[in-house]
């Protein structure tokens, strides 16, 4: 398969083509029945009985990372951050032309969330038992595994993951209020039914699908999610009453303590941004200065330059704050400091790390990943089949345009080796705020 993103001639680095090879890589992500217009051609329809175990269709969403669970939190983290950049960097999308991309992306996932809402205060969170999963090496279109599916409900609640489905169902709601308003207002309104279920029946959203603990375990606690999500809703419907909430949320949990990150688990950074855009209030933007003086004086950096804030997936935890440093500069925050800030890290993920002058993109620039940590990709077309693939030294026989693979130790060293799945795996959560960054700086350009 040939790359389906054209050179622009953009320079340093052609943001555009990396915007649209973002966009690619989750087509490759795609579950379920896949549509006619599918532009990564080695992928087939995959997961079909998902959801048959208890009733209900819960075919399509996105399939994690380099395996084939369907984890509901990060999923809605992903969708969330898609949506922000839609919204806020609108213009770099039209430019790059990936607007209908970045749509068709994000709708992909909140479809499959519509479907996972099955009942009032009732939301399928997984579909898949992790350490079954992970212990097939093959294609989705073939598996044949038991595919359990997981469940919150007001027994077994979940705040994270309700808080979280029903910030990238409000966020949606706005890309698409002017373009499907009747698919924008069924969205708000399970926003707004997911938003009251996390708010009324507080659980931390492990404690009821415990198989996820091994995973996406909630570290930060759902606090930050339910003033989220009300920050969402009041920006997606203006009332205030969702500011108020979101006040309130602000008051009881403590959001302002030490930040140093901005992920599908926290959500602090992106608090103090939505609430200064909707406020205007310095007691929220302080938070945002504060951390953003964090990330560029005292925060922890490879020898090349990359800012390091975990050694688990270092490259997408930089795009993050780069997005947020991105968002920070467009909205007057120290305009110069942060656009340069930024650019510089993504710099980083493109190629300007001084080591290697390699990329993290697979597919893209010099030097890229050739051998990620990724099921499908790995396994050679049909007839064959893919024993032995996650053992081939060989680069994938399928390139996975446009994923950023997890990055280098502290140390700054890297190596392009399939099993290292802590550095070379690639996951639907890492590229979002990276698509926005992306987005930022093609608006730059």
């Amino acid at each position: 398969m040939e790359n389906p993103c054209a050179e622009t001639g953009m320079k340093p680095y052609d943001y555009s083509q990396v915007l649209c090879m973002s966009y690619v890589f989750y087509e490759a992500q795609r579950s379920g029945k896949l549509p006619a217009d599918q532009r990564v051609t080695w992928r087939g329809d995959s997961a079909l009985d998902d959801g048959s175990d208890v009733g209900h269709d819960l075919t399509g969403g996105y399939y994690d990372a380099g395996d084939h669970v369907k984890f509901g939190f990060p999923m809605a983290y992903t969708a969330t951050v898609l949506a922000w950049g839609l919204i806020d960097f609108a213009e770099g999308h039209e430019a790059a032309g990936q607007t209908e991309y970045g749509r068709v992306a994000l709708k992909w996932a909140t479809d499959y969330f519509l479907k996972a809402h099955t009942a009032k205060d009732e939301l399928y969170g997984q579909v898949g038992k992790g350490d079954v999963d992970h212990s097939y090496w093959g294609r989705p279109e073939i598996m044949t595994m038991e595919r359990p599916s997981y469940k919150i409900d007001e027994a077994h609640a979940g705040s994270e993951l309700a808080g979280e489905t029903a910030a990238a169902l409000a966020a949606a709601s706005i890309v698409f209020k002017d373009v499907d308003s009747a698919y924008a207002s069924e969205m708000l309104d399970v926003a707004k039914e997911l938003y009251d279920f996390a708010d009324n029946f507080r659980e931390k959203y492990d404690n009821s699908i415990e198989d996820v603990k091994a995973y996406y375990q909630s570290w930060s606690g759902y606090g930050d999610e339910l003033c989220w999500a009300a920050l969402w809703l009041a920006r997606a419907t203006g009332d205030d009453t969702y500011l108020s909430r979101a006040k309130g949320h602000w008051e009881e949990f403590d959001l302002t303590s030490y930040l140093a990150s901005f992920s599908w688990d926290d959500k602090r950074a992106g608090i103090y941004s939505i609430f200064w855009l909707l406020t205007g209030d310095t007691e929220y933007s302080q938070y945002l200065v504060k951390f953003l003086n964090y990330l560029k004086t005292t925060a922890p950096y490879t020898p090349e330059g990359l800012v390091y804030l975990d050694a688990w997936g270092a490259n997408r935890h930089a795009a993050n704050v780069a997005f947020i440093s991105l968002w920070a500069a467009k909205n007057g925050f120290d305009k110069e400091a942060n656009q340069e800030w930024a650019r510089s890290q993504i710099g980083q993920l493109l190629g300007d790390n001084s080591r290697y002058h390699r990329s993290f993109v697979v597919g893209f620039g010099q030097d890229p990943p050739q051998r990620p940590h990724h099921r499908s990709s790995s396994c050679p077309s049909p007839p064959q089949d893919c024993t032995g693939a996650l053992d081939n030294p060989d680069p994938s026989p399928h390139v996975l345009y446009g994923a950023l693979v997890g990055g280098p130790a502290g140390d700054g060293s890297y190596t392009d080796d399939r099993h290292d799945y802590q550095h070379n795996e690639v996951a639907c959560d890492y590229n979002a705020a990276f698509t926005g960054a992306l987005a930022a700086l093609v608006e730059l350009s």
